[in-house]
């Protein structure tokens, strides 16, 4: 069976009341004359299926296909940036085992067809991104919500953590820097089994004892402004805490890792400081782009603004052609 493709855009149509903007497109036409779609339906008694852009998003094959290529497209990034020799973190050696991401929620205004609940509501979309302090890329990390309903960040983290530890080579040591709302000790407590540590600021109420000092050496460039490296201990569980006071502002910090003792002080401090530039990140892509800002995940009234981040497809496609020799 041929078909027959025919260009229709020199005799549009003219406007009627059931086609108002005239019929500019394609034609697809078999050798039996039929177009494509009459065809599927007498010879095969199929209807060819009709979808729109948003629909076609639903679909679970499309989506697995672009998440693959996604996550295809970040290891081509990255392995094209380190034969660069592109490493933020070289001057740290201990660093080299950790793939260092910080993380952080971000919420858009809902799209136009976003489904509204029964009371006729809907809230912002966002999820997860993930900034690799090795190599400067951000990647979507995992979807919170996608605006039919409220939803709390955390929870869906330590959901794709999991479904990653079953995934991941047992050897393979991830660090996570988030802010404080991460600091569940008896979750990161389990997570170094698979080699998944974490850094943070600790609560102002946390419930924690001092159980002993680490000695670190203060001379050390790094560790300039650090006052204490101790262990702490909840409910049987133990964390290292770091008490930084910025030399330029007098504040003082305190920072929670699940990091071995090995690791610097300084270090933890150097790393959280970095989280922020996640946040500085979506600043820019918000006047860059000129985005428009909308409402938290919590409520679509709620008055807190954040940035509108463009499609993975698009970032990428900017990465590309910043690779793209001049």
């Amino acid at each position: 069976m041929a078909f027959y493709f025919v260009s229709t855009f020199p005799n549009a149509q003219t406007p009627t009341k059931q086609r108002p903007y005239g019929y500019r497109g394609l034609k697809i036409i078999t050798s039996l004359k039929l177009r494509f779609q009459d065809f599927q339906r007498q010879i095969y008694g199929q209807l060819l299926p009709h979808s729109t852009y948003f629909k076609s998003l639903k679909s679970h094959r499309r989506t697995s296909m672009l998440e693959a290529f996604e996550q295809q497209s970040y290891h081509l990034h990255s392995e094209t940036l380190l034969s660069q020799g592109i490493d933020y973190l070289k001057a740290f050696p201990k660093l080299d085992e950790y793939t260092i991401e910080a993380a952080d929620g971000h919420f858009i205004d809902h799209a136009c067809h976003t489904e509204k609940n029964s009371k006729g509501e809907v809230y912002a979309a966002g999820g997860i991104y993930a900034l690799n302090l090795r190599s400067g890329l951000l990647r979507f990390l995992c979807l919170v919500t996608n605006g039919t309903q409220r939803h709390q960040e955390i929870p869906v983290l330590r959901d794709h953590i999991e479904k990653q530890n079953k995934g991941n080579n047992s050897s393979q040591k991830h660090l996570y820097v988030y802010d404080k709302a991460v600091t569940d000790f008896v979750c990161w407590d389990r997570q170094k089994r698979h080699a998944n540590c974490m850094i943070s600021m600790l609560k102002e109420n946390s419930i924690a004892t001092l159980v002993e000092s680490i000695p670190f050496d203060s001379r050390h460039e790094i560790n300039t402004g650090v006052e204490a490296y101790s262990v702490y201990g909840n409910k049987g569980i133990k964390f290292n805490v770091v008490d930084y006071r910025d030399p330029e502002t007098g504040k003082l910090h305190r920072f929670v890792t699940t990091l071995p003792m090995t690791i610097n002080p300084g270090t933890i401090a150097m790393l959280y400081f970095k989280r922020w530039t996640i946040e500085k990140t979506f600043n820019n892509t918000k006047s860059n782009f000129k985005e428009t800002q909308a409402r938290h995940a919590t409520s679509r009234n709620s008055g807190t603004p954040v940035a509108i981040i463009r499609s993975p497809t698009q970032r990428m496609g900017d990465a590309l052609n910043a690779l793209r020799p001049q």
